[in-house]
């Protein structure tokens, strides 16, 4: 099956090796959790019955204690044409299982026949190869210390089919042990039975690798629905994905050369399947195009006449001109629209692509990473652990860093490409509704597979923020495997949605409407491949996120016994195990369309079905007659019904061809939009948004209730999506009514739409009414409001908390500063930590904000409280942070170094500020700003700031945090606060005066915690506790604990020169 769940890609070559060696067979016995057999077994299900064909022949038993190895087998034939040579593992499985028929004959009036020079019809083996004159893993043939010159060398379970020619009418040979399996673990795990058929077996037995499909009787669906096969082998072979184009024609991308295995050197191929007589059932296909260059390509989507095709490094663009449905250089066009996407033939790379309901084209790449320039320009570096590690964590060119597997939107020409979601192991497949919310499945790699909404711009958390680490890395004490994989408990990371555990999940659809009864529509279906299911959600919203109720739409296996994959090995003889569902999709005709890869492995990058098989079965409504509807594309009635088709490529037909006529489609398009069915209505309101002021002015009167937060919170959803991709100029005035919307999941829109939004007062007040609108429960807001605040951080804080002290923020705002993860709020978070009147609760969580903040100042902060804090727990979890981040974001400031070793008792020093002499001698603010400031020089001038405040990564946070400060603030406010610095003093910067009894100390600084002991920072960033036995006096101090520009020496050129680089600089 074309996807896995562990990368254990390298275990055949290694088994083989050590099995050369006759060494342990440690890599052998572990094979099952990675791969299954590649035989076909038939398998007596409810209403299958059949006997058992009995044996010919049936040895004992053979094991290392078997005299020689080995039994002799001499079998009269009588007159059967058929020879069926079946070697059985036992009870104990089919472990270090090398078995070989020892100068297999035919002998008859004829004479003697060698079975070595004859060409089976068929053979398989349970790993390895079948070979003449070889063991299963490619060497000499050895039984019992005695080589074997003529023999035929496997492995059970196995199977090796003859003709039997006319003249022949017994079968001799000897069946033994090879010492492929006897040399590992003693012998002690080698184990077979030997069996002659001259029929096909039945179950319980190795079969023919007849079986090209699981029966439809297998299956199970809802009761009014029926699963039929629509079309099979050898119509096309090994699917990896499809489409439908408008006709009803099946495009199926092949894989027969999965993972290298070569099987056909011209290359896969691109297959149309079409039922050309209308019966219900495929009865043609021919080729599309077939290259060298396609090497299991993993996407495909049809455009009328233009073939997207999924191939690392490219995203091909083929266009039919002729229309015949075959490609030919000489006539039709073939374009590399994209190019850099890593992972040719492997599973985690590049997939298919499918049209959004706005006109953009989206597809995904899995976490082999990719460095690609789209037609803008514009160039996208992502890698990770996983791989492209010397690009991960590198910024792109619009200025964000992505990881891992990622998501992309673009225009249908490569342009104006973006990231719209990351930080995925492998996603095979996603899909967006015609609401414009995307869906996807993800692979895991220990049991973590999981099913989620995909809040735009959102961090699924595989790996870690600076791409150096994978989640395993980074899994915390105490913390399950969902937990860490998908990084539950870091800010930043989106909701997973549904985490069901191991598996292998492929294709995924959303069906909207068609032949299905109408309870159907909105049905979220996810292929998992390892456990033999399609999937079934039906979305609904819940706060700002999704709930999704899972549910088995189809499955082959009721009874939950899955074999055959990485999560659960174990012998597959059971063919339900072997529906390997790789896509599914919805036809034009209405109809749910299952491609099934057909294997009893899944996962460990190889297959074991060696007939190449495949089936595409239908689901739909029981007796169901297939009816594809024909398309006038030329005429506005053609057109309006294709964006109204159940096919989701079919509808972008309608898209693209309703938006060139412009205005002549206004009317038909207000009509639709009523459409009882949410889904085709949102349809409409996506063009209308694009087709000009006209088009807008009759969408907003369609819309004006739903503006007013009367009417369906996604009908308000798509109707700011669509003026948002329509580029609104009004979209601003929008964001802010919307802003204050009652349904979170439209604010999280307005959040969305602020990320990349510049940090001009009015974006910030907006994030800041979100923020206020944030109920302290609901993880997707939060993540929505953080996304939006991205860049904007320093600026949404300061302006959040303008006024409040850190004391009284409520479990709301305390999570939102948590979020924002900026350096600005550590002393404030701080505070909470140090303050004794806080519950435990809400001090411990303002620590653990702490720990996410990637800057020295949060390094110290940390230090500050293991060494001071009074609470052991408190205490405990902040040295926990310090050596946790020792060698993470926090490394390069060492803060391990500084935590206090044992009991340590530090000794107070005197700390005072001195008092301003006189008035300053440097001119007015005004006059300052007459100067031209200098950057360059405003910088160095600065570097004396870092001993009391924050710049960037650098200083510490005695005094408030510079970072942004120049941005916040006018040039007069920046003068003044260096030249006149008590003028006034920042809200939770207040400095103290202490005393203390012993050696009459005076300390002034910051308190950071009350109670007993005082802690207090002082300029510097010296800390000290002092107890409250030793506290002679305390007061606040009238005056700053900042020097004046007089006292630090600073002429009015140097004022102004630090004014315009804390102005200019993006620190």
């Amino acid at each position: 099956m074309i996807t896995e769940t562990g990368d254990y890609f390298t275990l055949q070559v290694a088994d083989t090796k050590l099995a050369a060696e006759g060494e342990a067979c440690k890599l052998e016995s572990m094979k099952h959790p990675f791969w299954s057999l590649p035989i076909l077994f038939l398998v007596a299900g409810s209403g299958l019955t059949a006997e058992k064909p009995k044996p010919l022949y049936m040895s004992p038993i053979v094991t290392s204690a078997t005299p020689g190895h080995s039994v002799s087998i001499d079998v009269e034939l009588n007159d059967s044409r058929s020879l069926f040579l079946v070697i059985d593992e036992t009870e104990d499985g089919d472990t270090c299982d090398w078995a070989n028929w020892i100068d297999p004959c035919l002998v008859g009036p004829k004479g003697t026949l060698k079975l070595t020079d004859v060409k089976w019809k068929a053979a398989f083996s349970g790993w390895g190869e079948v070979r003449i004159n070889r063991n299963a893993g490619g060497q000499d043939l050895v039984v019992d210390g005695k080589s074997v010159a003529h023999g035929i060398g496997t492995h059970a379970p196995s199977t090796i089919i003859y003709e039997i020619p006319e003249g022949y009418t017994r079968f001799i040979a000897r069946g033994g042990l090879d010492k492929g399996g006897v040399n590992q673990q003693g012998g002690k795990t080698s184990s077979v039975r030997f069996l002659v058929f001259n029929e096909k077996p039945g179950a319980g037995n190795s079969a023919t690798g007849e079986e090209t499909e699981v029966p439809v009787e297998r299956f199970v669906v809802p009761e009014d629905l029926e699963v039929t096969i629509w079309a099979q082998s050898p119509l096309f072979r090994n699917p990896t994905n499809m489409d439908f184009d408008h006709h009803g024609r099946a495009w199926i991308a092949e894989g027969v050369n999965y993972r290298g295995t070569r099987r056909d050197g011209k290359g896969d191929r691109i297959m149309v399947v079409e039922d050309s007589d209308g019966d219900g059932k495929a009865d043609k296909s021919h080729v599309f195009v077939q290259e060298k260059a396609l090497q299991s390509p993993l996407g495909v989507a049809v455009f009328d006449n233009v073939i997207v095709v999924s191939q690392p490094p490219d995203l091909l663009v083929y266009t039919d001109v002729d229309r015949n449905q075959i490609f030919d250089a000489a006539k039709d066009k073939r374009e590399v629209l994209l190019t850099g996407f890593n992972g040719k033939n492997h599973d985690h790379s590049l997939h298919s692509v499918v049209a959004g309901p706005d006109g953009k084209w989206y597809f995904n790449q899995g976490n082999m990473g990719a460095q690609f320039t789209d037609r803008s320009n514009v160039t996208f570096r992502i890698g990770s652990p996983y791989s492209m590690r010397q690009i991960a964590g590198r910024k792109s060119d619009d200025g964000h860093v992505y990881l891992g597997g990622f998501s992309v939107r673009m225009n249908p020409d490569g342009s104006h490409c973006e990231i719209i979601g990351h930080n995925y192991r492998n996603s095979y497949e996603q899909i967006i509704t015609s609401l414009g919310d995307l869906f996807q499945n993800d692979n895991d790699d220990p049991p973590a597979c999981r099913t989620s909404w995909v809040m735009e711009y959102g961090n699924a958390g595989f790996a870690s923020n600076d791409g150096l680490r994978s989640w395993g890395a980074d899994r915390r004490p105490g913390q399950n495997t969902p937990t860490a994989e998908w990084r539950q408990e870091d800010p930043g990371s989106m909701p997973p949605g549904d985490v069901y555990g191991g598996g292998a999940p492929t294709g995924i659809t959303f069906y909207e409407n068609g032949a299905l009864p109408e309870k159907y529509n909105g049905l979220l279906l996810s292929c998992e491949s390892a456990k033999n299911v399609i999937f079934g959600y039906q979305p609904e919203l819940q706060e700002a996120g999704f709930k999704m109720e899972r549910t088995e739409f189809m499955t082959s296996n009721p009874e939950r016994k899955w074999a055959g994959a990485d999560f659960k090995g174990r012998s597959n003889r059971d063919i339900n195990t072997w529906f390997r569902p790789a896509d599914v999709t919805v036809g034009p005709d209405g109809a749910i369309y299952v491609a099934d890869w057909f294997d009893p492995r899944v996962g460990g990058h190889g297959t074991s079905d060696r007939t190449l098989s495949g089936t595409i079965y239908r689901v739909a409504p029981k007796g169901f007659k297939p009816v594809v509807p024909k398309l006038d594309l030329n005429t506005q009635t053609g057109q309006i019904a294709a964006l109204q088709s159940p096919a989701i490529n079919t509808r972008y037909l309608g898209f693209s061809m309703l938006k060139g006529a412009g205005e002549e489609s206004i009317v038909p398009l207000v009509q639709l939009a009523k459409d009882s069915n949410p889904f085709v209505a949102a349809r409409a309101i996506w063009i209308l948004a694009q087709l000009g002021e006209t088009a807008e002015q009759a969408l907003s009167m369609l819309l004006e209730a739903e503006f007013k937060g009367a009417g369906n919170p996604q009908t308000r959803i798509v109707a700011f999506r669509a003026f948002r991709r329509a580029n609104h100029p009004r979209m601003m005035d929008l964001a802010r009514r919307l802003a204050v919307d009652p349904s979170p999941a439209v604010r999280r829109e307005v959040a969305f739409y602020l990320r990349n939004e510049v940090a001009t007062p009015s974006v910030i007040s907006i994030l800041v009414e979100l923020a206020k609108r944030y109920d302290g429960k609901d993880r997707t807001y939060l993540e929505a409001f953080g996304t939006g605040a991205t860049g904007k951080e320093a600026a949404v804080y300061a302006a959040l908390v303008k006024d409040t002290k850190s004391s009284d923020w409520n479990t709301a705002t305390a999570g939102v500063v948590w979020r924002l993860m900026t350096a600005t709020a550590i002393p404030a978070l701080q505070e909470r930590v140090f303050n004794q009147k806080l519950p435990v609760a809400d001090r411990t969580q303002a620590l653990e904000s702490i720990a996410f903040i990637r800057s020295g100042s949060a390094a110290n902060a940390m230090v500050d409280i293991a060494n001071f804090a009074q609470e052991k727990e408190l205490a405990d979890r902040a040295a926990f942070w310090v050596k946790w981040n020792n060698d993470r974001w926090w490394k390069s400031y060492k803060p391990g170094d500084k935590l206090k070793r044992g009991n340590t008792k530090q000794k107070l020093v005197s700390v005072v500020i001195p008092e301003e002499q006189g008035p300053s001698k440097l001119p007015s603010v005004a006059e300052i700003l007459k100067l031209k400031g200098d950057v360059t020089r405003g910088k160095a001038v600065a570097g004396r700031c870092i001993s009391c405040h924050v710049i960037g990564d650098l200083g510490l946070d005695v005094g408030p945090n510079l970072t942004g400060f120049g941005k916040r603030f006018p040039a007069d406010v920046v003068a003044r606060a260096i030249v006149e610095p008590s003028a006034e003093i920042s809200l939770g910067f207040e400095g103290q005066y202490l005393r203390t009894h012993k050696d009459e100390l005076e300390i002034m600084g910051v308190v950071l915690a009350d109670g007993d002991p005082v802690i207090i920072r002082s300029m510097g960033g010296i800390t000290q506790s002092i107890s409250a036995s030793d506290l002679k006096s305390r007061q606040p101090m009238k005056r700053s604990l900042m020097l004046s520009a007089d006292q630090l020496g600073l002429t009015a050129q140097d004022v102004a020169d630090v004014v315009e680089y804390l102005r200019s600089s993006e620190e």
